[in-house]
């Protein structure tokens, strides 16, 4: 997710034209630029804020009818913003410590002999590999539609990731993302708590903050009261979009296996930044971050400001999460006055360079006037869950 980031920010540097006013001034920006993403590719986008619910395109490209800014949608990485407030609040209750080794809690688990410290595995410092090698996991677009309902324990792609790869660096020297390394603290707060890491989101965050859209669902494939479906480009043309909707991604518990829907997902990042579920002393430890390839990294929290990244003309800092899985491209951001924005893209891996940046402009549009930058001359990065 972070190098979309990067992309959209190098491209506004070396190229930048104003984004287009709506005609008459009558037009949302955020709903201009949404139907600017359509109108490069994207089937579907949902866009919610505090005072705008909009969507573009279509909920199914099978038949009529717009997308639902009430409904889910897998969010991906937005998934490692939960798993990390559960972590920091263990932390807190004194049931781990951010800079003791996650080995002391999981023994046996990583083959490396060097300890790995929690605050390392929050952060991406900790040299863990980033994901399953293609062998296990999706080398192809057609594996991401055959492999769909493929069943992973809590540990199997802990297992299958460090057994055949080593560190990409030694631990707390270098930043680098690791889906593998949110896997293994979804397996520490399951064995901290003695509870499925499902039912302590609910009873931690969910519950409390009256998030009635969000779970996670870990082997149920199904998605119940989708805001849209979620497709790819998997295979050759003439054969078009593949509906990837309907997914096991227990494969990524810990990284990227939430469900949940705009409204929710702002509320949730309301409450977090707001200080109602950590001490302040944790959610200052959150926000320290660290650089990471063109933006800044806290504990589970993705740190940006819009005018360093050459996106706005205002200094303006976001802080939240973005996440991709096939299907479902999602950002979520809060800015420090408050405003919030999530917004909903139906296609992701296999989006073209022109609809990868645009996808962007609505979450963007909610903090400045953003500059379009000129279409990529490049395919847009493998995302990052």
């Amino acid at each position: 997710m972070r190098r979309s980031f990067v992309a959209i920010a190098c491209a506004a540097l070396l190229s930048v034209t104003a984004f287009p006013a709506a005609a008459g001034g009558k037009t949302d920006p955020r709903q201009t630029a949404m139907d600017a993403a359509v109108a490069a590719g994207i089937p579907g986008m949902v866009a919610v804020a505090d005072d705008f619910r909009g969507v573009s395109g279509v909920a199914s490209i099978e038949r009529p009818g717009k997308p639902d800014a009430s409904g889910r949608w897998r969010v991906a990485s937005v998934s490692k913003v939960f798993v990390a407030t559960l972590v920091l609040q263990l932390a807190a209750e004194k049931r781990v410590g951010l800079d003791e080794p996650v080995q002391r809690h999981l023994p046996g688990l990583l083959p490396y002999p060097e300890p790995i410290t929690v605050r390392q595995l929050l952060q991406h410092t900790s040299g863990l590999p980033r994901d399953l090698l293609p062998e296990d996991s999706w080398a192809t677009g057609p594996e991401v539609d055959t492999e769909r309902f493929q069943h992973f324990d809590s540990d199997d792609q802990i297992r299958l990731s460090t057994k055949k790869q080593p560190l990409v660096f030694k631990p707390g020297t270098n930043w680098a993302y690791s889906n593998t390394g949110y896997n293994v603290l979804g397996l520490l707060v399951e064995k901290l708590t003695r509870k499925p890491l499902e039912r302590v989101l609910d009873e931690r965050i969910a519950r409390p903050l009256h998030l009635r859209d969000t779970s996670l669902p870990r082997d149920f494939p199904f998605l119940i009261g989708p805001a849209a479906r979620g497709y790819e480009q998997l295979y050759d043309a003439p054969r078009g979009l593949t509906d990837v909707t309907t997914y096991n991604y227990s494969r990524y518990f810990g990284a990227g296996g939430v469900v949940s829907s705009g409204a929710d997902l702002n509320r949730f990042f309301e409450a977090l930044l707001g200080g109602r579920l950590l001490p302040a002393d944790l959610l200052a430890q959150m926000k320290k971050t660290v650089p990471a390839g063109g933006m800044e990294y806290g504990l589970g929290l993705m740190k940006l400001n819009l005018k360093s990244a050459g996106i706005c003309a205002e200094d303006i800092t976001i802080w939240g999460h973005g996440g991709d899985l096939p299907g479902f491209n999602t950002l979520s951001f809060r800015d420090d006055a408050g405003k919030n924005i999530s917004t909903l893209a139906t296609v992701d891996l296999t989006a073209s360079p022109d609809a990868s940046l645009k996808r962007q402009l609505p979450m963007i549009s909610e903090f400045c006037a953003p500059v379009l930058p000129a279409p990529a001359t490049a395919r847009a990065p493998v995302p990052s869950l």
